[in-house]
This record gives C-alpha cells, sequence and structure tokens, in this order.
C-alpha cells in the first residue's frame, strides 16, 4: 500500500478579507489535544469503510479501495462541516431533535454516517457487522496502514485542523483572531491560548495548547511530587500510590501488639520508638492474656516486677506480641506464681477493727456469765423440797 498524495485543496476563508478590503493573516491554532483526537479516529473509519465496501467481493480488496475512499471521505466530512451551521438551524426547528455542540462528537457522527453509506449489498444483509472477524480485519488494516505510512498524522491533523474550524463557531477549540500584518500575527502567536506547547517532564510525550497547560500539570503521570505521607523522597505521580503504601517511611502501619489489646497505628519509621516507649503497656497486655483471673492491681506489680528482673534491652528486644510473650514466660518462671498483696489499712481502719474485736470479746464474756448465772439458778430450784416449794 503506497502512500497516497493530498489531492483535496483545503480553501482558505475570503469573505471577511472582502469586508475588510484587503488580505488578512489568521491564526490557525487549534487545541491541540483535540486535533490529536480526531486525527486519530480517522484511521479506524476508513479502514471500517474500507472493509464494509469490499466484504463478499471478488475482484477488490480493502488496501486496493483505500486511495479512492480516502478522498471520499475527506470531501465528505469537509462538506458536511461546511454546511453543518445551517443544517442545524434547520434541525432545531424539529421537535425532539438534539444538535451536539462538541466538535467531536460532530466529527464522529460525520465518520460514522460516512462508514454507513459505503457498506455494500453483502454488509447490509448479512451478520457481518456484528462479527468477531470485522474486528479483526479493521485492526489489521489499521496496523499495514500505520506500518506503512498511509495518511500520515500531520496530514490526518490538517483536515481535523479545517473540519474544526469549520464546526467550531463558539471558538472552543481554536483561536479565531485575524492580523493585517504578518508582524502582528506572529505577536499574537506568541501568547496564543491555543499554541502548541509539550511538556516539560521526563518521559512525557504529549503536546497541548498553552490554556491546558494548568490542567496537563495537575494530572501529568510523569510530573515529580513531594511524598504525600510527608516522606522526604520526591516521587513521579504515577508511582505515588505504590509508593506510599509499599515503601514509603510515613506510612500508617498497625502496633505489632494489635492482637493483645494495643490499637494504635503509627507511621512505619517511628515503629520502633513506639515499641521502646510503651514497654510496660505491652507487658500489662501480655499478663492480661495469660493471667485472666488476676486483678489489674495485682498485674500493675508483676510488670514493675518484670522490668526489675529483665535484663538491660530484652523487653525492647521484642519486636511482636509472641516475642514479648516468650519473654515474659522465661522471666515469671524466675519470678514464681503472681502473690496477692493485702492493702496496708489505715489508722480509722486499724482502731474501727479494734473495737469491733472488744465488743465482741464483751458481748462473749456477758453471754458466759448469763449462762453461769443461769446454770446457778437452775441447781438452787432443783434443791428445794416440795413442801418448801409452797411455803
Amino acid at each position: 500500500m503506497d502512500p497516497p498524495t493530498d489531492d483535496i485543496e483545503l480553501k482558505p476563508e475570503t469573505l471577511e478579507e472582502e469586508i475588510e478590503g484587503g488580505p488578512l493573516f489568521h491564526c490557525d491554532f487549534c487545541d491541540a489535544d483535540v486535533v490529536d483526537k480526531v486525527a486519530q479516529s480517522f484511521l479506524p473509519g476508513l479502514a471500517s469503510a474500507c472493509v464494509d465496501n469490499t466484504t463478499g467481493g471478488l475482484f477488490k480488496t480493502p488496501a486496493n479501495v483505500a486511495v479512492e475512499i480516502r478522498k471520499e471521505m475527506v470531501e465528505n466530512l469537509v462538506q458536511r462541516s461546511e454546511n453543518f451551521v445551517a443544517e442545524s438551524v434547520v434541525l432545531e426547528g424539529v421537535g425532539d431533535v438534539e444538535v451536539s455542540a462538541d466538535s467531536y462528537d460532530i466529527i464522529s457522527d460525520f465518520v460514522d454516517d460516512f462508514v454507513h453509506s459505503k457498506r455494500n449489498f453483502f454488509s447490509r444483509v448479512s451478520g457481518w457487522i456484528l462479527s468477531e472477524k470485522r474486528e479483526d480485519w479493521i485492526d489489521d488494516l489499521v496496523q499495514e496502514m500505520e506500518i506503512n505510512g498511509f495518511w500520515l498524522l500531520n496530514r490526518r491533523s490538517t483536515v481535523a485542523q479545517t473540519l474544526l474550524k469549520n464546526l467550531d463557531f463558539r471558538n472552543t477549540y481554536h483561536c479565531n483572531m485575524n492580523f493585517k500584518s504578518p508582524g502582528d500575527l506572529e505577536k499574537h502567536k506568541l501568547s496564543c491560548g491555543f499554541r502548541t506547547l509539550s511538556c516539560g517532564n521526563e518521559g512525557c510525550d504529549s503536546s497541548f495548547s498553552a490554556a491546558q497547560m494548568e490542567h496537563h500539570d495537575s494530572t501529568c503521570a510523569f510530573k515529580m511530587l513531594s511524598c504525600e505521607q510527608k516522606c522526604a523522597d520526591i516521587i513521579m505521580r504515577r508511582e505515588m500510590d505504590r509508593h506510599c503504601i509499599t515503601t514509603c517511611p510515613m506510612k500508617l502501619v498497625k502496633c505489632p501488639f494489635q492482637s493483645v489489646g494495643c490499637q494504635s497505628t503509627v507511621p512505619q519509621r517511628t515503629i520502633e520508638q513506639h515499641r521502646s516507649d510503651n514497654i510496660p503497656s505491652r507487658l500489662l497486655y501480655i499478663l492480661q492474656v495469660s493471667h485472666k483471673g488476676e486483678s489489674l492491681e495485682a498485674l500493675k506489680q508483676r510488670v514493675q516486677e518484670l522490668e526489675k528482673v529483665a535484663s538491660p534491652g530484652r523487653l525492647a528486644s521484642a519486636r511482636d506480641a509472641r516475642s514479648m510473650a516468650y519473654v515474659v514466660k522465661d522471666l515469671e518462671a524466675k519470678l514464681g506464681p503472681i502473690k496477692v498483696h493485702t492493702e496496708k489499712k489505715s489508722d480509722e481502719d486499724v482502731k474501727d477493727l479494734i473495737d469491733l474485736r472488744e465488743e465482741k470479746t464483751n458481748i462473749e464474756a456477758k453471754q458466759v456469765r448469763f449462762d453461769a448465772e443461769k446454770e446457778a439458778i437452775g441447781i438452787s430450784e432443783s434443791s428445794r423440797t416440795p413442801n418448801e416449794s409452797f411455803n
């Protein structure tokens, strides 16, 4: 497949020149991103038209008709774009008919209409349009065109710019400024919002209009940024998420003693400091699991005993709950069972206790005297004679 020549002449507008009474110099800048997007849509459209036009044929192949159909396609798109404004006015007068204001959508519709018009009889009556084989043939033809340099991107971009200027009556995607001298035009181009710029970030080959520079800068995957978690690293935007959840020293991690009660989350770089600053609480967590029946005061006393008996750095070397449990178990083997310590009584408590004991003693003494007197009275009554009892 040989590269075709550009035999479609795109004539400039002359109406404004006639009104101004002399030649005008037009700014030809367009939104680079939209131009590229439109230009990239031409090859798949052309390939679809070529495949559908030759499906079932014996003498023609998609590659044979590519040059001819390309010429028809460009003429059709340019003509429709020139008539679009008038057509849209007519359509707006028809109820329930919506006319798109986006130039890219309009051009996409034009391409789809052209592809539909090139389908032969076999394509229309068979299930070819929905077949996977059709899609494979279109993809293969697009690849062949790109490899052989058929309809290069810069030539497609020229057509795309012409279509945009015809359709973009709101001047959203192109500059409509005109100047009477080349000097004024060149001066304008230095600051035109539609002039094409290239991204300066290493690895990014994007081009965009000057007005879109801020937007691109805010989304460019190759821009180098400070870490979102405030570590000292400078990271490429596209690598930021991976950095923050894997290697960033400031990523939040759970305490290694979470399984026994610590619910803290701390930056990864401070986890060692977190462990060493909270050894007593770690010991208490371990003891609460291993001595569930003991009181909190008894466990706190045991924590103090463990800290005293442990060698310097041994408790701090425990990196998680499992290793700390082993250390505690070893130390407790030396300490023996937990001792229950009675609380020291206050002076008032002691006095009350003495009073209670004295009162109890007095009551017991009175009871003894009462029993003795009762017994003595019983003996005396029993020693009397019956006659003495009635006297």
